[in-house]
Parts: structure tokens; C-alpha cells; sequence
């Protein structure tokens, strides 16, 4: 870039800064700032656009537009040229603005008289703040030159935005993280909370955008990034990283060393920014750049260098992890993903989780249901909002967040969670009450678990034991295999918890969603219906046999349950049945005690399994349907795909019928069935499910008491005679019927 033009970009942001560092109100600044910015590029027009609310910009301030469109004229986010700038995140330069894709003329500000346009983004970090744009009346195209001083004036805008230096009560512009917020996201795990933010990666702030010695800030980013680089090859040259973690480094060193990378933050300091703002400026054009990738390769390598810009960000500004603040009282964790591990560490002290990211199976999933407290997944923007000890209300439910919310919202929420704590109070006198039927049929209701931390919730739930733990989590949790040892005294511990309750044991559930830290991923288009779970066992065989003498151990002369998961095919579980045989067989040679007894069963998770031959179901000492997934291959439709997964209802006739299937071949064989999943702990859904004939169900143990309150209650025969009566109607879904069945036998 030439040296004029760098100069007359200090100069501009010299002049902004001291603009800024005036007294006076928001509205005040905004103005001065238009009308410096037009006056030293030199064009007639100069306007800010900021976002009122995520789809809607307004005109805050402008230079040469009629005065009385501001806080008047307003846009959606792609409207006109300037919502387009907004929504793709990029330049718009045209030097016959009425003839562009897209052009909206407003009268109200009278711009009809002005040929050419540029507008650029302002943004932060990947936040969205608005559109700065300037205008003449001579047809032109703006030259490279101009484009990026009014980038880098953007920037410097962004982060003055961010620390609220254009609020004003006068016209409603409240700052940044002062007012309510509404998030939808999806639910992860159900239940409400009500608490405080705390950040699991702390914003980075800066405080100085602008800086007045080029040279100064070239010898902080050089010496900043050469601490990158050495921190990088630090953990390079450790001797724990498998190969997978050791690529991810690679890519890291790169971009470190990446010279482009460098000597763009170097052209942005030399235009006037800071080293921490040049920083970010950079961040924000690889967001931009990432939400236009369609390859999730290259997506990936974008994700690795806004990660490593972070990392730039924290030597700089001296802002580490640990940033000195105390966690509030009553934190909700809010953060863009999180691991197992690390949200394990948090325990139970969280009453709620929100991430940006994250799927209904991910880890952090599995492990929220395992610690019962609320998770809301995919709330976009959550970690650019929030700040610490924000005020914030979880709906897991619903999957919605309240972020700061108004009184209304906050006490109608309130009202939400006392109902929950009075029917939790309620459902308390039935726990050592049997799921009895007005009819005379008691289903026996168990709940799922995956940690020792679960097995408490074993007496106070009223469950009659443990219809599925989760033994992935011991694996999932660490960064490398445990042994055998390890897993024979969790085990042990497990069954101790229980107090003679039946647990029933699953072999390990990874792949598809669930990837070991220390296996290799398979690149595979669909994971879902790839390696995964018995069959990773059965290629595998040491693992599976390590696991089934750890369990024969733990048991130490109790009863042991244990089911293989994804079975599909009769030959696959007298495959997986024989190891646990053979395994007997080498531990009472040993001279090891040996479990009073032992079942071994599977989990029908798959339409194929309903239709294996006898042979199955006489084999075989126990069936448990995994719902979940059964219902995404019977509807295929993806659990981890939100624009699919809701479309598909449990109670859909076709589904229920198919249910029936299954139960009837159990029976014939008299093989003993269960269903276990999230529909098991819906109470409608339970209902069906016992109505069909299930007697045994399995669900997370704050389900346990509301699906015992209303079994206790209704009669499953008449219950059945209302889904045959759907079903005779040519209805989709029983639900409607029964629903209204409810609501007479409640009348």
C-alpha cells in the first residue's frame, strides 16, 4: 500500500479517535463521526446503519441524507444494498447504484440524487453490527485504496460499538449486552433453569483500536506471534499426541507461520489500527470467508485459524483463561462447544448448559442428561451476547434461552420452574408406589444412567433399577484407553450403588456421533449407519473382551446383565454372545469368582432385527428397543438434523404398529422386551407404549415420576381401544385421540 494513503488512514482514525474521546451523548458521536468520515474521504454522503435488532437495520446517523429519515428508515437484513452488504458480510462498490441487483430506493432520505455507493460491514469477531456506507453524486467506482481505509474505519466502529460508545436513551440505542435477548436454539436436555452466565472461553476486550506509534505495534504482533509459534511447537513436541491431534497442531503451525497472515496484520497496523485490533480485523474476514465455504475441509482449516487468532488475542491483550473473575452463584456454562471432560469437571455445581454449537447425541448431550441438568444446543450469536454474570433463564424444553430478560418474562418463568418443583414434590409420595394401572397392569419403569454421579438418583426417582448404563462415558472422558482394572472397580461401584438392583450393562457405543479422543475418525458420508458401535466390537475383539472381564470381575459373584448395542442381524449377536461365553469360560479357569448369573441380550435399534428368525428371540435372554435410534431409521430421518427430526412423531400409527410387530415376536418366544429412550420418559408417549403391551420402561430419572403419575391413573385397555380407534380412522398419529381421551378422563 502506498505511504500517502497510509498516512491519511492514521490521520483518519487519529481524527475518529479524538472524535470518540469527546464528551457528549451517543447520538452526538455518531454525527461528528459521519461527518469526519465524508469530509476526509471526500463524498457528499456518509451513513451508519446499525442492527436494531438481528433483522432489522436502521439508519443511526448520516452526512448528507435528509436529517429526519434517521432512526426512521429501517431494512431487513439482504434489503437493498445496504441489507445485502449485511447479510453477505462483504463490499458492495458500484458506481451506478439504481442499476444494482437488489437496489431499494427510499425516498424518505433522498438519495435518488447519488450515483455511486460503497458500503462495508461492520463486524466484530463474526457479530454482525451493521453497514457503514458513503455515497457521491458523480458516477465512480470507489478505488481498492478507499475500500480499505473504509474497512479499517469499520473496524475501529465495531469495537467502539461494542463497548457502547453510540448508546443513547434518546433514540432507543441501549448498548450491547444491556438489553433482553431471546435465543432458539434445540433441546439437548430437557428441564429449566434459571442462573447466571459464566464463559468457558472469556471474550477477549479491547480497549484500543487505534494507535498512534505503526512501529510500536509492528514489534508487539511479531513478538506476540513468535510466542504463538513456540507455544505451537511446544505441544507439537509432546509425546502423548496421536496422529489425528498432531495433524490439528500441523495445521496450526501453519497458519502461524503463514507469512500473508502476518503481513496483513502488519498493512492494517501500518493504517492505524492497533496490534489487537489488526488481530481481529483479520479474524472477522476469515468468519466472513468461512460463512461463504461450502467444503468442510476448508471450513475446518478457517475454524483452526480463528481458534489460533484467539490464542494471538489472549498474549497480547494479557486476557488468559483465567481472567481473575469468580464463577457466580447459580452458573449456567455458556459456550460455542465443549468436551466431556471439561464439562465434567464443572459438575453438578452448573444449573444449566447452553452451547452455540453441539447435537442432540453429541458428548456434552450425554453428559448433560447424565448430571439432569438443562441443555439448550445451536443457540446461534449465544457466546457474542452473553457476559458474565448475565442474568439467564434456560428452557430446556423448549429449547429457548432468555438472556437478560425483562420482569414479565423473568416472573412468568419463575412460575414455570415452581409448577415443575410442586409436581416434583408430588410425584416424591409416589417413589415407592408401583406403576400400577387402573386396570391392574404394573410396568416396571427403570432409568438410563452413565455415571457414578447418576446412581443417587436410583432411590429418590422410585426406578426399579438401571434399564441401560451408558459404559462409553468412562471412554469418551479420558484422552486415552482405560484398563481393565479401572473399569472392573467403576463397575464394581456401580453395582455397589445399586443395592441388588438389576443394571443392565452396554457394551460400548462409539462411533457415528460418539468419537474416541484417541481413535482415529473414520471419514465415512454417513456415520450414522457406518462403523459404529457392535461392529467396531466385533473388528476390534481385544476391546469388547477387555470390557466383559472387567464386568465378570466387577460382579464378583452378583448377578450380571450385559446387551449389545446395533444389533442387526442374528450372526452378529451369536458373534458378540460367544466372546462373553469364551470370556467365562478363561475367567473360571482362572479361578476368578463368577457371577451368580449372567444376561445377555441386545438393544433392537435397527428395523432389520424385528424380522431375524427365531433363532434370535430363543437365543437372545432379553430385547431392549433403543428408540431413538430405531425411529430415525424407521422415519429416516437424522436425531441430529433439527430441520428433520421434529417432522416425525412417535405416536405415529405407522411407528406404533410397527411396535407391535416387535411385541408380538417377544412374546411368541415369551423373550423378555423393554423400550428405552427419550420417548419412554414422555408421559403420552409412555402411555402408548404400555397401552401396546410393554411392561418394562426405561428413561432418565426425573422422567420416572411424572410417567408413574399417569399410569396410576388411566386404564392401558382403554387407552389401546382409543389408538385401534385412530387407526381405524385412517389418522396419522394416535396422539390427538389420545389426547382428548386425557382430557375426559381429567374432566
Amino acid at each position: 500500500m502506498p505511504e500517502r494513503t497510509e498516512s491519511e488512514s492514521r490521520k483518519l482514525l487519529r481524527r475518529l479517535r479524538d472524535t470518540l474521546a469527546t464528551t457528549g451523548g451517543g447520538q452526538d458521536r455518531l454525527d461528528r463521526i459521519t461527518h469526519l468520515i465524508a469530509d476526509s474521504i471526500g463524498t457528499e454522503v456518509c451513513s451508519i446503519y446499525l442492527f436494531r435488532d438481528a433483522e432489522t437495520l436502521e439508519l443511526c446517523a448520516t452526512e448528507g441524507l435528509k436529517p429526519e429519515a434517521v432512526h426512521k428508515t429501517r431494512m431487513k437484513l439482504g434489503e437493498g444494498l445496504v441489507g445485502r452488504v449485511a447479510r453477505t458480510n462483504a463490499a458492495v462498490n458500484t458506481a451506478d447504484a439504481p442499476g444494482e441487483r437488489g437496489f431499494r430506493y427510499m425516498p424518505e432520505t433522498g438519495e435518488e440524487i447519488y450515483s455511486s455507493f460503497l458500503g462495508v460491514p461492520i463486524q466484530r469477531v463474526g457479530e454482525k453490527l451493521g453497514v457503514l456506507v458513503v455515497q457521491s453524486k458523480t458516477a465512480r467506482q470507489y478505488s481498492d485504496d478507499e475500500v480499505y481505509a473504509l474497512e479499517v474505519v469499520a473496524m475501529v466502529l465495531a469495537e467502539m460499538t461494542e463497548l457502547g460508545a453510540f448508546t443513547s436513551d434518546e433514540d432507543g440505542m441501549r448498548a450491547l449486552h444491556r438489553q433482553p435477548v431471546l435465543l432458539r436454539g434445540g433441546t439437548g436436555q430437557e428441564g429449566a433453569a434459571e442462573g447466571h452466565v459464566w464463559l468457558h472461553e472469556p471474550r477477549v476486550v479491547v480497549t484500543n483500536p487505534v494507535a498512534d506509534d505503526p512501529l510500536t505495534e509492528i514489534d508487539r504482533i511479531r513478538e506476540a506471534v513468535g510466542q504463538l509459534r513456540v507455544s505451537v511447537d511446544d505441544l507439537l513436541s509432546a509425546e502423548s499426541l496421536d496422529k489425528d491431534q498432531k495433524q490439528v497442531l500441523e495445521a496450526y503451525r501453519m497458519f502461524a507461520n503463514s507469512r500473508g497472515w502476518l503481513r496483513r496484520m502488519e498493512e492494517d497496523i501500518q493504517s492505524g489500527l492497533s496490534a489487537e485490533a489488526a488481530v481481529e480485523k483479520e479474524q472477522s474476514a476469515a468468519r466472513a470467508r468461512m460463512e461463504q465455504v461450502p467444503d468442510a475441509y476448508l471450513r475446518e482449516r478457517l475454524n483452526d485459524l480463528d481458534d489460533l487468532s484467539n490464542r494471538l488475542l489472549r498474549i497480547l491483550t494479557g486476557q488468559g483463561q483465567d481472567t481473575g473473575a469468580e464463577m457466580p452463584e447459580n452458573p449456567v456454562l455458556v459456550a460455542r462447544n465443549i468436551g466431556p471432560a471439561e464439562l465434567l469437571e464443572y459438575g453438578r455445581k452448573l444449573r444449566g448448559v447452553v452451547l452455540e454449537e453441539g447435537s442432540v447425541g453429541s458428548h456434552a448431550a450425554i453428559v448433560a442428561r447424565a448430571l439432569a441438568i438443562p441443555l439448550v444446543i445451536n443457540a446461534t450469536r449465544i457466546t457474542s451476547e452473553a457476559l458474565n454474570g448475565d442474568h439467564i433463564m434456560v428452557d430446556g424444553d423448549q429449547g429457548i434461552v432468555h438472556l437478560r430478560p425483562e420482569d414479565a418474562v423473568a416472573n412468568a418463568f419463575r412460575d414455570k420452574i415452581a409448577m415443575q418443583a410442586e409436581a416434583q414434590t408430588r410425584y416424591a409420595s409416589l417413589r415407592d408406589l408401583p406403576a400400577t394401572a387402573t386396570c391392574g397392569t404394573t410396568i416396571a419403569l427403570h432409568m438410563n444412567a452413565g455415571l457414578m454421579a447418576d446412581l443417587p438418583s436410583l432411590a429418590g426417582s422410585g426406578a426399579e433399577g438401571v434399564g441401560l448404563f451408558r459404559t462409553e462415558l468412562q471412554f469418551l472422558i479420558r484422552n486415552k484407553m482405560p484398563r481393565r482394572a479401572e473399569l472392573a472397580t467403576l463397575y464394581a461401584r456401580v453395582m455397589d450403588a445399586a443395592k441388588g438392583k438389576r443394571v443392565a450393562f452396554r457394551t460400548l457405543d462409539i462411533g457415528s456421533d460418539k468419537v474416541l479422543p484417541y481413535m482415529k475418525p473414520n471419514d465415512e458420508p454417513n456415520p450414522a449407519m457406518g462403523w459404529r458401535a457392535i461392529r467396531v466390537g466385533l473388528d476390534k475383539p481385544g476391546v469388547l473382551r477387555m470390557q466383559v472381564q472387567a464386568l465378570l470381575r466387577a460382579a464378583n459373584g452378583r448377578p450380571l446383565t450385559v446387551m449389545f448395542p446395533f444389533i442387526t442381524e442374528l450372526g452378529e449377536f451369536q458373534q458378540a454372545r460367544s466372546h462373553v461365553l469364551r470370556e467365562i469360560h478363561r475367567e473360571k479357569s482362572l479361578g476368578h469368582k463368577m457371577p451368580e448369573s449372567v444376561e445377555i441380550g441386545a438393544m433392537l435399534e435397527t428395523p432389520s432385527l424385528a424380522y431375524a428368525p427365531k433363532a434370535f428371540f430363543e437365543l437372545t435372554d432379553f430385547v431392549s428397543i433403543g428408540g431413538n435410534d430405531l425411529k430415525q431409521f424407521f422415519f429416516a430421518a437424522d436425531r441430529e438434523n433439527e430441520r428433520v427430526r421434529r417432522r416425525y412423531d412417535t405416536l405415529n400409527l405407522s411407528f406404533l404398529s410397527f411396535l407391535e410387530h416387535i411385541i408380538t415376536r417377544c412374546a411368541e418366544f415369551d423373550t423378555p422386551l423393554s423400550f428405552c429412550g427419550e420417548d419412554a420418559g414422555r408421559p403420552i408417549e409412555a402411555l402408548a407404549l404400555a397401552a401396546l403391551g410393554l411392561r418394562s420402561l426405561s428413561m432418565r430419572p426425573a422422567s420416572v415420576g411424572p410417567v408413574k403419575a399417569l399410569l396410576r391413573r388411566v386404564n392401558l385397555q382403554e387407552a389401546r381401544a382409543v389408538i385401534e380407534g385412530a387407526r381405524d380412522r385412517g389418522e396419522e398419529s394416535a396422539r390427538p385421540a389420545l389426547m382428548e381421551w386425557l382430557s375426559r378422563q381429567q374432566g
